[in-house]
């Protein structure tokens, strides 16, 4: 388990660098975009992701890692405007921003780490074309929770979904580390 906390938190470290610099370069304009938004641009990635485990031939020069990382990342804006809300303008300074977003990995992380111990680190012997299914079922399920006016019945809600979509992806990019070594 401690190597797991380690490689998350080495992920989660270029992760947040980049959240970082982004949010230097274009501020927080994404705090105007609606969770549906948000939503479809984690799927856009995500089924990239897919098309490039499918697809033999790649025509633009950027793989999987850039795709998780995306992922990660919007999955924190959204768990960011779920709690804030949409704004019409940009309301965020980074040193607000990077408060959020290391508040919203803190409660992820501690979710991987809860069901890790549950499930015994299942997730190192699944494939990363399966953590990718898992990650476009959790967008599905978050679609349909929005096309529910974010009810649920009995299931979970939106934000656990993103939470899971962020630590699955933390998952792939572990493996597709180990792999490249």
């Amino acid at each position: 388990m401690q190597n797991t906390s380690k490689q998350y938190d080495a992920v989660i470290s270029k992760c947040s660098a980049l959240f970082n610099n982004k949010m230097k370069d274009y501020g927080s304009a994404w705090r105007i975009l609606r969770l549906p938004s948000l939503t479809d641009q984690i799927f856009i990635k995500a089924q990239r992701i897919r098309s490039l485990q499918q697809n033999e031939i790649r025509k633009v020069d950027e793989g999987e890692v850039s795709e998780f990382i995306g992922i990660i990342n919007y999955c924190i804006m959204a768990l960011i405007q779920l709690d804030k809300g949409v704004v019409e303008q940009p309301d965020l300074t980074a040193e607000a921003a990077a408060i959020l977003y290391d508040e919203k990995v803190s409660i992820t992380r501690q979710l991987m780490l809860d069901k890790n111990h549950d499930y015994g680190e299942a997730w190192r012997d699944m494939r990363v074309s399966s953590l990718t299914d898992l990650i476009l079922q959790k967008l599905l399920r978050v679609k349909q929770i929005e096309d529910n006016s974010g009810k649920t019945i009995v299931s979970e809600g939106i934000d656990a979904n993103y939470q899971d979509m962020i630590n699955y992806s933390v998952f792939a990019l572990i493996h597709l580390n180990a792999a490249s070594k």
